[in-house]
């Protein structure tokens, strides 16, 4: 059997399977891996070839927990993200130069800023925001997702005033009997809800240009973690019309939205049952809220926050929560659900530990608990006897981390998603980014995996440091467990699907400073190319 193509050079089996020296593809698949000799006993005439050279080609990154189309709706929003705005003159001057160039009345969005990261230590205000738009509603998102600060015109369209209560599991923020404009948690829904929903031509634009993005990064599979929160039930029709046209250039693992405001429900009242689609598009999963963010102060910890008289915020009442978990568990669904802090895990815990049953047992399901930041080690050994999935994002060390030696102190800090004790343990933690509250590049995961590293130069827990290997393992074959595909992708064995990542610079021999410079050239989603920097298989 001849390959249609050879990429000869420094090559990733997987964790298990060490390096080799070629790999062959045919028909979408790794026809044979090995030595140069034993490899190139494949070639024939019509054998496409790529010398790898000084790079090195891995099992293409898989993206476990993010939010694809979120993310690629927001990449024509305002950019707020702190790496490039970090004074409050800046965010307002964004908005600003928004509000002009759209007509008087028109939403402003804008995504990313940290108030953490800003030279005034604090949140936009409602007043400031309209000051820079005064005509227009301006809603714009904290990097986390969990809180936003929306102007007068916003509160007004969104129906909050001043005394408009807290919805459950959400505040409005107030000051001297007036609305800041900071909204947070579930009351963001109130806002959201009064914005204008994109159609379905521009949510397939943004599920291509989005998947198109992370191609460009060496992503062949990907996750959509709230299907629903955007648009409705829109949202599964747009992703099928992508599939459709052919327009859905990664693999995607699809998670419902199961909050009562998601649409878990009336995608099941549709007849959307759990593993529905193809390895394309897979139907997998409910996701539901337990808490919010250690950033933001909203996450759920047993102990204080240092700078708030404050435990964070439970999105539901025990109660709430357990019936959801039950429900969509006995449903068949993949449970997929957000716990930050340790209380907010515990919380969880124990309702996954009373849905299990003998009628309907967690063995094999894989339920996962996404971040699962902060863990105490009895909730790792619940976690391993259950087979219940940690999904963290070690990115939230490098973005966030001094901000949470800021609000959690230096303990809590240092043994923030525990990458080698998980590994150590047995788990399978699947290394993501949470996209659009942290950048998507693989790179800075991996560097951050590497160093234990915050942006600011700050090391916390280094014990808990992978080494590049175990990195791409958790960033790679670990997604691929955690959406039941680990028999297909995930290493570069015979028979597997050949998705396959080619990096500018061999991750495994270069300084951990070195990484953070890496690109992909090339990724391949069944030996074909779905991104190619150099042209090398035009």
């Amino acid at each position: 059997m001849t390959a249609d193509l050879l990429l000869e050079g420094r090559v990733f089996r997987g964790l298990a399977g060490g390096f080799a020296e070629a790999v062959a593809v045919k028909d979408g698949r790794v026809l044979a891996i090995g030595t140069r000799d034993e490899v190139a006993a494949a070639a024939g005439p019509g054998t496409r070839r790529v010398a790898l050279g000084g790079r090195v080609a891995i099992p293409a990154f898989n993206e476990a927990h993010m939010h694809l189309l979120p993310y690629g709706l927001g990449l024509t929003q305002v950019n707020l993200r702190a790496e490039e705005v970090r004074s409050l003159d800046e965010v307002l001057g964004r908005i600003r130069a928004a509000a002009r160039a759209v007509p008087k009345g028109a939403w402003v969005v804008g995504r990313g800023y940290d108030h953490s990261a800003l030279d005034v230590g604090r949140h936009p205000t409602s007043a400031e925001l309209d000051a820079a738009a005064p005509d227009n509603p301006v809603w714009i998102v904290r990097t986390c997702g969990h809180m936003g600060v929306a102007n007068g015109a916003a509160l007004r369209v969104a129906g909050i005033g001043h005394n408009t209560p807290d919805p459950e599991g959400g505040v409005i923020e107030r000051r001297g009997g007036g609305l800041t404009g900071l909204v947070q948690e579930r009351a963001m829904r109130l806002v959201q809800s009064a914005m204008p929903k994109p159609d379905e031509s521009q949510m397939v634009d943004a599920i291509e240009a989005a998947c198109r993005q992370l191609a460009s990064m060496g992503f062949a599979s990907a996750t959509d973690m709230n299907v629903g929160m955007t648009a409705g039930m829109a949202e599964v029709g747009a992703y099928e019309a992508a599939k459709a046209a052919g327009r859905l250039p990664l693999r995607m693992w699809q998670v419902l939205a199961g909050n009562p405001e998601g649409i878990a429900e009336a995608a099941w009242e549709a007849g959307l049952r759990p593993m529905a689609g193809d390895d394309s598009l897979r139907w997998g999963a409910v996701k539901v809220f337990a808490d919010g963010s250690a950033g933001g102060l909203t996450a759920a910890f047993f102990d204080r926050y240092v700078p708030a008289d404050t435990r964070g915020v439970f999105t539901f009442p025990d109660e709430t929560i357990h019936a959801l978990l039950r429900r969509y568990h006995e449903q068949g669904w993949q449970l997929d659900i957000h716990a930050i802090g340790d209380a907010a895990i515990e919380q969880v815990l124990q309702g996954m530990e009373a849905a299990d049953s003998p009628a309907h047992p967690f063995a094999g399901r894989r339920h996962r608990i996404e971040h699962c930041g902060f863990v105490t080690r009895d909730q790792r050994r619940r976690m391993l006897a259950r087979g219940i999935l940690p999904v963290p994002q070690p990115v939230f060390i490098y973005e966030f981390g001094d901000t949470y030696i800021a609000n959690l102190g230096r303990e809590r800090s240092e043994y923030a998603y525990p990458m080698r004790t998980w590994l150590e343990e047995g788990h399978h933690p699947a290394a993501s980014s949470d996209c659009p509250v942290s950048t998507v590049d693989p790179f800075i995961n991996l560097f951050t995996m590497l160093t234990r590293r915050t942006n600011r130069g700050t090391v916390l827990g280094i014990e808990e440091a992978l080494t590049p290997e175990q990195a791409v393992h958790c960033q790679s074959w670990c997604g691929a467990y955690t959406q039941f595909a680990e028999d297909r992708r995930g290493t570069l064995e015979p028979g597997m699907q050949a998705d396959i990542a080619v990096l500018s610079q061999d991750v495994f021999a270069i300084a951990p400073e070195a990484v953070l410079e890496t690109r992909a050239d090339l990724t391949l989603r069944d030996g074909l190319s779905i991104f190619d920097r150099h042209g090398e298989l035009a």
